[in-house]
């Protein structure tokens, strides 16, 4: 008798960890952690030094951080986006409100030379604070645009921020006539190459970022009205859900995300491209997203997953570029990457690994 309860006691007790060892593969995060961490392979065995980090006049240094780093305007996006997508919805204006905003702060912030003390030194045209709130203020009314278009008027996402994505670079273009906004004023610089307690100071742009988004979706029912709305937005809209607020804000946020990134952009490179800064960050946003776990159909997002996305796409264009590979493959690889992505979310790949996996 002791004997098989003994055994039984034994087997109740064993039985939980086969369903836990399998939650693991089957976690959210589990495919683009796997993904991550097999670039990091690759690199660690191909690039030398790859882990190495070192520090320089109190800043830290190394492949790592430059990869961080480089990839804190596209973890800002990402972050935007994932609540457009989350909705069913679709930003491919991102970039061009990336220039957009850059543009402004760059043209108000400028740079006049003035003698100080028999020194010369630079000074904004415009108070810093003041041009960097009229570039997020531009921002916003782009995501108020697209959010009137696509809540207001019922046209579809993509159509509604495509007419943005011509418009939004063609208006940057002809505030600058074209040619690029050149910025003196030393300041402006540290928000995209500047260092706090010796690391990049945009890495703790990012984190405030996905931070205060993170405590708004968990401890607020703005991350279930969310959900909700990518579901089934008509059941939604009858639940008393305000459906068209919520379209209209997330696209507000989405705008707003990439106006930091356009401000960090320009702040990085000290001038404003109107012809190319933000170039294609709509589409490395989209594909941060769903490589992070967050579906296409609406409903189901992930946050992390977004931003661990992100820093695939910049480590996969650092592997690219730190081989001597044609910058060109990486927008094959890209290519491919979607196709597989878009593949793992079809519901048939889906019930196909499912029999696989049983």
């Amino acid at each position: 008798m002791n004997v098989a309860v003994e055994k039984k006691t034994r087997e109740a007790v064993l039985a939980p960890a086969k369903p836990a060892r399998a939650s693991v593969f089957q976690h959210p995060l589990f495919r683009p952690l796997a993904a991550l961490a097999l670039l990091l392979l690759i690199d660690f065995l191909l690039i030398p030094g790859f882990f190495r980090l070192e520090i320089k006049d109190g800043h830290l240094y190394g492949s790592l951080v430059d990869i961080v780093n480089r990839a804190a305007p596209l973890m800002l996006a990402a972050i935007g986006m994932t609540l457009v997508i989350a909705t069913r919805g679709i930003d491919i204006s991102v970039g061009a409100v990336v220039a957009l905003s850059g543009t402004v702060a760059s043209m108000l912030v400028g740079g006049t030379m003035v003698i100080n003390n028999g020194v010369p030194e630079y000074v904004a045209q415009t108070p810093m604070l003041l041009a960097m709130a009229a570039a997020l203020g531009a921002a916003l009314l782009c995501g108020l645009w697209n959010g009137a278009l696509v809540a207001g008027l019922g046209l579809q996402p993509i159509v509604a921020t495509l007419i943005l994505m011509v418009a939004g670079r063609g208006l940057a273009q002809l505030l600058t006539d074209g040619q690029i906004v050149t910025v003196y004023y030393q300041p402006f610089f540290f928000l995209g190459s500047g260092y706090l307690f010796g690391l990049p100071f945009a890495l703790f742009v990012v984190v405030a970022v996905f931070a205060v988004t993170s405590l708004l979706l968990r401890h607020t029912a703005l991350g279930l009205f969310i959900q909700a709305v990518g579901v089934n937005p008509v059941a939604a809209r009858l639940a008393g859900i305000r459906t068209a607020a919520l379209v209209v804000f997330v696209y507000v946020f989405s705008a707003t995300c990439a106006g930091m990134a356009g401000l960090m952009i320009s702040s990085n490179v000290k001038s404003a491209d109107a012809n190319n800064a933000g170039l294609l960050l709509e589409l490395d946003a989209i594909l941060a997203v769903t490589l992070g776990g967050t579906s296409l159909l609406g409903g189901k997002f992930s946050l992390l997953g977004s931003i661990i996305g992100a820093l695939i796409i910049q480590t996969l264009t650092y592997t690219i570029y730190s081989l001597g590979v044609p910058p060109e493959v990486n927008m094959v690889v890209k290519s491919v990457v979607v196709f597989l992505v878009c593949i793992s979310q079809s519901d048939q790949f889906k019930s196909l690994w499912k029999r696989r996996a049983a």
